[in-house]
């Protein structure tokens, strides 16, 4: 999607629909008998139509609530949507991205290709904090994935054209607004690729085809790109990662992507995501019904990367290095078994009890090669367990971590992205779940606190830097309820990630 910021009256410009987000309290009874500000001026230009739809209860500026109307031709837009934001004393981003996201769908029915949206300078946010949340809403909204279709269906509700632009309007358009578009731009671009790449299927989304991704990404960003395959990691001690590749045809790999935007000796910023690119479970096969959608065990993977993206793409000052450990975990012959015992490159051996607890493994590799790196922090994100999904539904990621200005850290970016994560306790008592009688730990705690001890090996792997885990097995994908999502993968938690270093640079 094309995203520009003009200053322009929005009821002059021309246009096939204009957006306006209204807070629910610019409908109150009081301002409906004398409306201000744009809202007088649509009144004005419709003759008192919008006053008498407001007394009708029409349109109240609930959140996401919409009202199309129609102005008189040859003047200004060919039509105007109002679309609620709730109340204003409890307004945040999400609420404005959603708010466009709502608007993309309204332009999606009408079949319109191009939109407009007002930046209202009297919201009680920073308008670089609202042009940011509208541009990610609307391009978020915006993104479909298509590639592998041969035909068009006539029943396909995501049909039809696709919304291609988007223009800002605000008066007086200052520099600190133009930068929090060209944020909001980068991060959901960023979180479009995530998105694309979950979307692909198993067969085309391997481990390789991950990491010739990374390179791309890293060449049109100035980044370098390192790449490890199996003989790299055998070299590298790397006995868990391996294990888990092992039942498969498909090659292992370890991506790794270095932004350079700091000093040379800087300690880098550290973010690792699960990059599972399908997962049956190994010989602990999974249940058939839904397996399909192991190809979205890749998403915090696929979320690093679209992270570095937009990382590079915003020049932030600061190093970043972001590593994918990616395999597949299926079952063959030469698959591990329940019961084997498998060494880490930390050194530590582990029993495998379960080998559909794969992740762990992986990233337990990838934490130790990244300490290597010397950093100032380790972030890691992964679809990893079914027990934060019981415990935080849909509706949030579980953060866990070593460091609890980090955990807090990532609250306030969670926040701020609208990519919220909740806190789960690392008490030492969920330690003693993973004791083994054959090797230093096992791969699985039991079904109690599951989402708990899984973070708890990691932290076995993450030496003394400070560490945080993101189990966003509840929010990478689903049925697409938020009005940018579609069905399937959602990016989560891409912009988290994003915005998680961009507070770092306060």
């Amino acid at each position: 999607m094309n995203v520009q910021l003009i200053s322009a009256d929005p009821l002059s410009l021309s246009t096939p629909l204009l957006i306006l987000p209204i807070p629910e309290d610019a409908t109150s009874p009081k301002r409906r008998k004398a409306p201000d500000g744009v809202l007088s001026s649509v009144d004005g230009l419709l003759g008192g139509t919008l006053v008498r739809a407001l007394d009708r209860g029409d349109f109240s500026g609930k959140k996401e609530e919409t009202l199309l109307l129609y102005p008189p031709e040859g003047k200004g837009p060919d039509r105007i949507l109002l679309v609620g934001l709730g109340e204003e004393d409890e307004l945040e981003g999400e609420d404005v991205r959603r708010a466009l996201g709502q608007g993309v769908r309204t332009a999606e029915g009408l079949k319109l290709t191009e939109i407009s949206a007002w930046l209202d300078s009297s919201l009680p946010l920073r308008p670089a904090l609202v042009a940011q949340a509208m541009t990610e809403g609307a391009v978020l909204a915006s993104w479909r994935f298509r590639e592998l279709k041969t035909e068009e269906d006539a029943e396909d509700k995501e049909g039809g054209p696709e919304v291609e632009s988007l223009t800002l309007l605000q008066q007086g358009a200052e520099e600190e607004v133009r930068m929090g578009l060209q944020i909001g731009l980068a991060q959901a671009r960023g979180e479009n690729l995530a998105r694309t790449l979950q979307a692909r299927p198993g067969n085309v989304a391997t481990p390789s085809h991950l990491a010739r991704e990374a390179q791309r990404v890293g060449k049109e960003g100035g980044m370098k790109v390192t790449v490890l395959g199996p003989k790299e990691m055998k070299d590298e001690g790397m006995g868990a990662l391996l294990a888990v590749a092992q039942g498969s045809e498909q090659e292992p790999r370890l991506i790794v992507l270095e932004h350079q935007g700091g000093e040379k000796d800087d300690p880098p910023l550290i973010l690792l995501g699960k990059g599972l690119t399908f997962d049956a479970g190994g010989i602990s096969i999974k249940p058939s019904q839904g397996m399909e959608d192991m190809k979205f065990d890749m998403s915090g993977g696929a979320a690093v990367i679209g992270a570095l993206q937009a990382i590079a793409e915003l020049a932030l000052p600061l190093n970043v290095v972001g590593i994918v450990p990616s395999s597949e975990n299926l079952l063959s012959g030469r698959a591990v078994k329940p019961g084997d015992v498998i060494t880490t490159r930390e050194g530590k051996t582990v029993e495998v009890v379960n080998t559909d607890a794969e992740g762990r493994l992986i990233l337990a590799d990838a934490l130790s090669y990244a300490r290597t790196f010397q950093p100032a922090a380790m972030v890691d994100c992964a679809t990893l367990t079914g027990a934060c999904v019981v415990a935080l539904g849909h509706h949030a990621s579980a953060v866990l971590g070593s460091a609890e200005d980090l955990v807090e850290e990532l609250q306030e970016a969670g926040r701020r992205s609208g990519e919220r994560c909740w806190p789960l306790p690392l008490w030492k008592e969920y330690r003693d779940q993973l004791k083994s009688t054959t090797a230093d730990l096992k791969n699985v705690g039991g079904r109690p606190a599951g989402a708990i001890t899984a973070a708890w090996f990691l932290k076995e792997f993450a030496g003394d830097v400070p560490w945080a885990h993101l189990d966003v097995a509840g929010t990478a994908y689903g049925e697409g309820t938020l009005s940018y999502q579609r069905k399937g993968g959602a990016g989560v938690p891409t912009r988290l990630l994003v915005e998680w270093v961009r507070v770092r640079l306060r």
